[in-house]
């Protein structure tokens, strides 16, 4: 599944591309994603321009003057740049097309969205149900070691369970959690409530870390995902645990552990993580 860096990636790389430029056409060729594309959509942008493409969790937000759609790439689901009038293939199901370039959304197991939310201002996509009741952004000074340390207390998840719950803390998926516990030393079992403020202050940086280095290598190459102008991201390359269960550890060479934790696979070393 595409995680934040993969979706910020994503955001940078259309960017440049699509904003201010005018919508000349909505082709909708599968309606039927994890919620129908709505008909209003077709109706709406086309003859409007891009206001601003940002970005909210996972999700993607392109503005024009009435509103703003929602975009989720779900677990397979990718946005590319091709030139107006490339034929579509069987899984590219809505194009977004302006004068010289098509965004269009490619998703073969058709779980991700594109949903709308009516009002022109910058903050009225935040009040859609799904982004309503989202934690803040990783990357931001709102989240920060006081807040991880006081939304832990007397919580028994499993640290890495607490840390992808999108209430607490957006973005902050299966890859990304399993290296950042890896590299503040923390084992991704111990309960939440059990990390100290020193703890929670290691943790904080390292999952500000390891997402900025993400973003900044063009997020995790995984087998569905690539970039907005059609290239992978190169992260995958610099893992120091996920993926490498049985494998020895970077720091200390002892064999890495793997077990599943909420039905996601999570590595880690039983020697360097406490």
């Amino acid at each position: 599944m595409p995680e934040l860096p993969e979706v910020e990636t994503t955001r940078r790389g259309i960017e440049p591309h699509i904003l201010g430029r005018r919508v000349c056409k909505i082709a909708v060729r599968q309606p039927s994603l994890r919620w129908p594309v709505p008909d209003i959509l077709a109706q709406t942008l086309v003859g409007r321009r891009i206001k601003s493409v940002g970005r909210r969790g996972k999700y993607l937000l392109l503005q024009v003057t009435e509103g703003t759609v929602l975009i989720h790439l779900g677990m397979s689901g990718s946005l590319r740049l091709v030139p107006r009038g490339t034929p579509p293939g069987s899984h590219d199901h809505v194009d977004i097309e302006f004068a010289e370039q098509t965004l269009r959304y490619h998703d073969p197991r058709r779980f991700g969205s594109i949903l709308w939310q009516a009002g022109g201002q910058a903050g009225d996509a935040l009040e859609h149900k799904l982004l309503q009741n989202l934690g803040p952004e990783p990357l931001t000074d709102e989240f920060n070691a006081e807040l991880l340390f006081s939304r832990s207390r007397k919580k028994t998840a499993a640290i890495k369970t607490f840390l992808m719950d999108s209430k607490i803390v957006v973005g902050v998926g299966n890859i990304y959690a399993n290296e950042a516990l890896f590299m503040a030393g923390i084992k991704p079992i111990r309960k939440a409530g059990s990390l100290s403020r020193r703890e929670c202050e290691a943790l904080v940086t390292r999952i500000k870390f390891v997402l900025d280095r993400s973003i900044e290598q063009g997020g995790t190459t995984l087998r569905d995902f690539v970039g907005g102008d059609g290239k992978p991201g190169y992260f995958k390359q610099q893992l120091n645990v996920y993926g490498r269960g049985g494998e020895p550890c970077t720091g200390c060479a002892k064999t890495l552990k793997e077990i599943k934790l909420g039905q996601r696979a999570t590595v880690y070393c039983t020697a360097c993580q406490r």
